[in-house]
This record gives structure tokens, sequence and C-alpha cells, in this order.
């Protein structure tokens, strides 16, 4: 997401579903049928086998909350929808990057990720691997500040969320 683009264009559900083969691609095809455009999507199984969780940042320009909702509740599969409140959630991203960096420039950068909380993953000769964990702004603020030193290759996992836990007791 644009750190310039206003946060409540976008909303996050989590989408509790049957732990089968063809299941995202179903609420994958879902969105494309429909044109719903998907910012962010991470799925996993969840502590129970049975079930796995699809996190899903959709973009409301595209369309409205309770059609995609409603859409989602059509499908079989699908055992229970959340909204995560836009400001009441804990959010988290994963980021790895491989960004140039000459021998000169690396501890400039070494301090810039030590400020982020993030890590060195590996060294080149003129190359870093980098791991960020963190909220959204600030994975998009720090690949923002790794853009003028050069990025090679970058990977983000898309959203992952749970409610705040003074929401998750109402």
């Amino acid at each position: 997401m644009n750190v310039h683009e206003p946060e409540h264009r976008y909303h996050t559900l989590v989408v509790t579903v049957e732990n089968k083969s063809g299941v995202l691609a179903r609420v994958a095809s879902l969105f494309a049928r429909r044109a719903f455009n998907i910012e962010s999507l991470a799925v996993a199984p969840t502590d129970d086998e049975n079930l796995s969780r699809i996190t899903v940042v959709v973009d409301l320009d595209s369309a409205p909350l309770d059609q995609i909702v409603k859409q989602l509740d059509k499908l079989v599969n699908v055992v229970e929808i959340r909204e995560l409140a836009p400001g009441h959630a804990v959010e988290r991203e994963l980021m790895l990057v491989t960004v140039t960096a000459e021998p000169d420039r690396r501890d400039e950068i070494v301090e810039h990720l030590d400020r982020a909380g993030g890590k060195v993953l590996s060294l080149g000769t003129d190359r870093m691997m980098l791991s960020l964990v963190g909220p959204p702004r600030r994975i998009d603020e720090f690949e923002d500040l790794l853009r003028p030193y050069g990025i090679i290759e970058i990977q983000r996992t898309g959203r992952v969320a749970l409610a705040s836990l003074d929401d998750a007791l109402d």
C-alpha cells in the first residue's frame, strides 16, 4: 500500500475456511470474477488442521464491503468471515529485500535497519539481504528509504492481522 493513500480505503477481512484443496482458488476467483481488488492476501492453516485462515485486505474503491462479505459467504467452504475494524487490529508484514550495498555504505544501511528493528540475513561483495517485520506502514517507509541504495529484489508477505486484545474481548 502506498503510504500516501488514505487508510480507510482498505479493510481487513479474516476468512476461516475448510482446509481443503482448491478453496483458496475459489476465494481468489470470486474476487477476480467480481472485479474486487485485493490489496494483500495471506493464508495458512490454523491450530485446527481442518481449517485455514485467509487474511485479505480489500480495496473498497472496487466494491462495497457488504457486497464482498455476501459473496464470500456464498462459498461452501467458508466457515466464518470477520472484519477487523481499521485501527482496532494488530497488523504485521514481513519484507525480505536485497539491496546494492558497497562496503562504504553498509554501516549507513545497517544503522537504518537497526532503527527499524530489522536484521541482516546475508552479505555479498556488493549486496545485502535484509529482513524487516512490522506494521505495513513501517514496511512501506523502510522500502522507500532503501530505494536510493538500489533495490535488487524484494518480496513482501502481505498483511497478517489479529483483533486488538481490547476488541477481542467484546
